[in-house]
């Protein structure tokens, strides 16, 4: 348990149009966004940003948004849709991001769940869903657009610009009509509304309150030292509570610079040029780009190869002691150094990471080998553990306290307790309000008394970290007692570049087995220099070959594990290649991309079968949706893999 006294701020600054016009009367000129356009990056000051928001306030107000309604706002990462929540809150009403790349089927739930009268969309494509959407909501009265290209024909809806201009001439009649609404706003009051991912079934909406957003944009700044100016790269989807926070609760309070990629597929140039002080990563964005290095150095001459592994592995050896302050002997700082000049500085340039003063993963358990290769080059790396009805900050590493094993200590004013079961609980300003018409949802996560069941197991090292060991529900143990933890087992699989996502079983089971995905672009590399040939993802998968590598990286893996008492008896035995990767339109993944275990254990049920009747392969058949909403099935046999155990089991038992 810690205490803090993190301020949560006061009545002319608790709402985020509050702040807002704070920032545009004290630094008025200070950059507050930038977008990349047509390959030039185009800054918005916050003044600029105040009299967009106040433009596109008045037009919702002019066509009837109202304290209290709901504004779906659905696309990339974009200055104007992030204005836009402000413009909604700036009325009193609710924003409720979405994820873009969601189904129809899905979006309809929100809106309908939501009871949102009015939609934001960026695009045609998400205009396109909206409308379909519109014939069975009818509660969705009002589609706007951000974007023009592509909605000549669409003379039926308005754009935001058209908005603006309705909210000119309002203004113009009635200059106080939002500064009137933005003065009645309370930091008690309804913020955001953001939907859990759903691993185990329909979402559920986290309604937030600013008292919640404000302190933990605060108290997540003063841990780790955030100041104005400090810029990051917004790139992740504007749904997820984390971007939320980072890229607009941290904005307002902090005074961040917010930097919005062109596309998803220039993120990667947008953020070597943008050079963000300030970075967040899932692990599977970390994972790609240690696949991304590892297909480079494997296509690299023999001699960079050479220089690569070596110098990484002093990196290894002296990267993390460096950054935690601790004694590193003469010899290796000069290696290190000579390292950094000719290896990790060119690297963490491509990666975009020369100018990061503080980075984070969260979202899942990342792997100990992920997590120490980006500190190794001297990135400070850091996990942090949170949820969506925690306003993401639970706890985080303090400087000189990162271990790969923990997801460090309590953020000020943040309590935790662990039950008797082993599940982790916390209280904290930021415990979100309420999950939307569902009473019975939020008496079972939340306490009277404030206290958040968060659903996952773990303990309170002697240092005072908190280490998790997986979900609660998820921890088991094999029929000899041997403790299953497959999230642990899962991350050392996807840890190896031409591993994409693992799902392990093994509760009640005599051993543990696991589906593998292959990651097509690694395995695809690895099999053209072999001159291998495939037609598919189907026929590449089920190559003997490629069993034969996957075989190798599981074996490696069980030796990691035999090296563990706790784990030795949890080494995988069976093992088979899926014929698709697991996908969110499938309901396989969250949108967030976390494996929903029991839909998959379902729908795969003849393959887990195969996995644990010794057969040695099975037939399977499975809908996909394809990304024009098209479904189709895959259909065919699955070989399934026998691996021995790591002698060092064999010692034991």
């Amino acid at each position: 348990m810690t205490t803090g006294t993190a301020d949560t701020g006061t009545d002319a600054r608790d709402t985020f149009p509050k702040l807002l016009a704070e920032r545009a009367r004290t630094g008025a000129a200070r950059p507050a966004y930038r977008e990349k356009e047509y390959g030039i990056w185009q800054t918005y000051s916050w003044g600029h940003v105040a009299e967009q928001v106040r433009l596109l306030a008045a037009g919702l107000a002019d066509l009837g948004f109202r304290r209290g309604d709901r504004l779906i706002v659905v696309g990339d990462n974009r200055p104007r849709l992030y204005w836009s929540m402000c413009a909604a809150q700036s009325l009193g009403g609710v924003p409720v991001p979405v994820y873009q790349d969601s189904v129809a089927e899905e979006l309809a739930y929100v809106v309908d769940h939501g009871g949102a009268r009015f939609a934001l969309a960026e695009n045609q494509e998400q205009v396109d869903k909206l409308l379909e959407i519109q014939k069975k909501v009818p509660s969705l009265a009002v589609i706007l657009y951000d974007d023009p290209r592509g909605m000549r024909h669409y003379d039926q809806l308005q754009s935001y610009a058209e908005i603006q201009e309705r909210g000119a001439r309002l203004l113009a009649a009635a200059p106080d009509t939002v500064s009137a609404e933005v003065a009645k706003g309370r930091g008690s009051d309804d913020a955001i509304m953001l939907y859990t991912s759903g691993t185990t079934g329909r979402p559920k909406g986290a309604v937030l309150s600013y008292d919640n957003l404000v302190w933990a944009a605060r108290a997540g700044a003063e841990f780790d030292g955030l100041k104005e100016g400090d810029e990051l790269l917004s790139y992740l989807p504007m749904a997820w509570v984390g971007d939320h926070i980072f890229s607009y609760a941290q904005c307002y309070v902090v005074g961040l610079v917010v930097n919005c990629p062109e596309s998803a597929a220039t993120v990667m140039t947008d953020l070597r040029e943008i050079g963000p002080t300030y970075y967040f990563a899932p692990p599977r964005v970390l994972e790609n780009l240690i696949t991304q290095v590892t297909i480079r150095m494997e296509d690299a001459g023999f001699l960079k190869r050479r220089l690569f592994q070596f110098f990484m592995t002093v990196a290894r050896r002296v990267g993390p002691a460096l950054l935690d302050g601790r004694s590193v002997s003469p010899v290796d700082r000069l290696l290190y150094a000579l390292g950094n000049l000719v290896v990790y500085g060119p690297l963490k340039n491509t990666l975009g990471m020369s100018r990061v003063r503080v980075a984070y993963t969260a979202g899942e358990a990342v792997g100990p080998e992920i997590f120490n290769f980006y500190r190794a080059l001297g990135v400070n790396m850091k996990q942090l553990y949170g949820q969506t009805e925690a306003s993401v900050f639970v706890t985080i590493h303090p400087n000189g306290e990162v271990y790969p094993d923990t997801v460090g200590k309590p953020v000020s004013q943040v309590e935790l307790k662990i039950t008797e079961s082993g599940e982790v609980l916390y209280r904290s300003p930021g415990v979100f309000k309420e999950y939307f018409k569902n009473p019975e949802a939020t008496n079972d996560t939340k306490t009277a008394d404030g206290w958040v069941h968060t659903g996952d197991a773990g303990y309170l090292d002697e240092r005072g970290h908190l280490r998790i060991i997986d979900r609660a529900k998820d921890v088991g143990k094999l029929n000899d007692g041997t403790l299953f933890a497959p999230k642990f087992i899962e991350n050392k699989l996807k840890f190896y570049p031409h591993i994409n996502e693992a799902v392990a079983f093994g509760h009640g089971r005599d051993y543990v087995a696991a589906f593998v995905n292959i990651d097509m672009i690694a395995v695809g590399d690895w099999a053209e220099r072999r001159n291998i040939s495939y037609a598919s993802y189907q026929e590449l998968a089920a190559r003997p070959e490629v069993y034969d590598l996957i075989e190798s990286e599981i074996e490696q893996v069980n030796r990691d594990l035999a090296a563990d008492p706790r784990m030795a008896g949890a080494q995988i035995r069976r093992f088979l290649i899926l014929s698709k990767a697991l996908e969110a339109d499938d309901g396989e993944l969250t949108r967030t991309n976390k494996v929903r275990r029991g839909f998959i254990a379902e729908r795969y049920k003849p393959l887990v079968d195969a996995l644990y009747d010794g057969s040695k392969s099975a037939h399977i058949k499975v809908e996909v949706t394809f990304e024009d909403g098209r479904k189709g099935a895959i259909e065919g046999d699955v070989q399934v893999r026998d691996v021995a155990p790591h002698t060092a089991l064999k010692k034991a038992s």
